[in-house]
């Protein structure tokens, strides 16, 4: 593999920052080996643009679930010239391409033109920020996934408060969240765990990438059916009760009538 050229040296400090790690993170994965020792100049620590890569890929892998382990064992690959660089390509595909949006930018007037009677309450902003609606920015905000906030948008637009659009959202996502951390735990173990406990033999790393893209459409149409499916059945059931509660009205005025 090319060395990528030093572009920029960086003490621990700076390294941290750019990294969205801390300090006390940059030395633990240096002492677990996950990161390479830096140039020493003296009593002075230098690091370099292929630590930030290094850290950053950590930190993406960490959010998507893997174990500080699992990061070891994959860059233990690279080390013994088992084909990282297909390793981590898959460790790409695995932690990105899940969000098929292309992101978008607004402005402060912007958002507040979509949203005239909401969000205007700091209380309520911050937890759209806090739900990932919205992230904020130097000069505004950055969309990750538009249809999101349009869905906001839209039932906010239907009469539905703010404050319950997004104490609906926060429910929804609650749900989700373990409905997704279920899917990657079958793929972990069944399928990751397996590749691991043979030694991630690069034989086999198609299979396991095959398993993965197979997984993605698999997650998304389980979760449409099912949530389809349990969506006829609530309508259902609230139907049947407003049209038994509307009958028993309609019964009880009749025999005031009468």
């Amino acid at each position: 593999m090319d060395v990528p050229k030093i572009s920029h040296e960086m003490i621990i400090d700076e390294l941290a920052r750019r990294a969205g790690t801390t300090t006390r993170n940059v030395r633990l994965y240096q002492s677990r080996g996950l990161l390479p020792p830096p140039q020493r100049r003296g009593r002075v620590a230098y690091y370099s643009e292929e630590h930030l890569a290094r850290l950053q890929l950590i930190g993406r892998l960490q959010e998507r679930g893997f174990s500080l382990a699992s990061i070891d064992q994959l860059l233990q690959a690279w080390g013994q010239n088992r084909g990282l660089n297909d390793i981590l390509g898959f460790g790409e595909r695995a932690v990105t391409g899940w969000n098929e949006e292309e992101e978008q930018f607004l402005t402060l007037t912007q958002l507040a033109e979509r949203f005239p009677d909401g969000l205007q309450d700091p209380e309520l902003f911050q937890r759209a920020v806090t739900l990932g609606l919205f992230e904020t920015t130097d000069d505004g905000v950055r969309v990750p996934r538009p249809s999101l906030l349009r869905v906001g948008e839209t039932l906010i637009a239907t009469g539905i408060p703010p404050e319950a659009v997004l104490a609906e959202m926060g429910k929804t996502k609650t749900h989700l969240q373990e409905i997704a951390a279920s899917a990657v735990e079958l793929f972990r173990r069944y399928i990751w765990q397996p590749f691991l406990d043979a030694g991630m033999p690069p034989e086999r790393l198609s299979e396991v990438t095959v398993a993965l893209e197979r997984l993605r459409p698999l997650v998304s149409t389980t979760a449409r059916a099912l949530l389809s499916q349990a969506l006829e059945r609530a309508a259902a059931d609230a139907f049947a009760e407003q049209f038994t509660l509307i009958s028993q009205e309609t019964a009880d005025m009749s025999k005031k009538a009468s």
